[in-house]
């Protein structure tokens, strides 16, 4: 069960690919998107190829977990925004606090595959966050210029 976070970056445009080839890997794809991710993707679409709705925002306490427990999280593509809010603990939307309870438990690989501009990648906060998330167990690999859907399901290597 792989929890997939989506932020707003261009590859986004183009998840329901990635979200095909993790299922052909065996995967069950569960995605949540940050609140400009949701406004750049169809959500009804997306719900209807991972069988469970696509979550934005936090569910009301008492409410049901709309998604099953994941056996992994992977945010693709991870934005300049998420990874610097993420490494501080900040956890103002649902995409962020998924991806900050994902470092609270160790028994849960955590993938973050970014998607930053070069003038952003340059600032110096981002490295010592990149840095940061690596130590906390984190598997950091951009993603290419050229996205290449494969090289994520690779690194994810099917279901663990």
């Amino acid at each position: 069960m792989l929890h997939l976070v989506a932020c707003a970056a261009p590859p986004v445009l183009r998840i329901t690919e990635l979200i095909e080839l993790l299922q052909e890997d065996g995967w069950t794809v569960c995605l949540t998107a940050t609140p400009t991710a949701a406004s750049w993707i169809d959500r009804d679409e997306l719900g209807r190829q991972t069988g469970y709705p696509v979550r934005v925002e936090w569910r009301m306490p008492g409410d049901p977990e709309p998604h099953p427990p994941g056996t992994a999280v992977a945010v693709v593509p991870a934005t300049f925004n998420v990874i610097n809010k993420w490494a501080q603990g900040i956890n103002d939307t649902l995409a962020l606090g998924i991806l900050n309870e994902a470092l609270g438990d160790a028994n849960i690989p955590v993938y973050a595959f970014p998607n930053v501009k070069a003038q952003l990648a340059a600032h110096p906060s981002y490295d010592q966050h990149l840095r940061l998330l690596r130590e906390t167990g984190v598997i950091v690999t951009p993603l290419p210029p050229e996205v290449n859907w494969w090289m994520v399901a690779d690194k994810l290597q099917g279901p663990v």
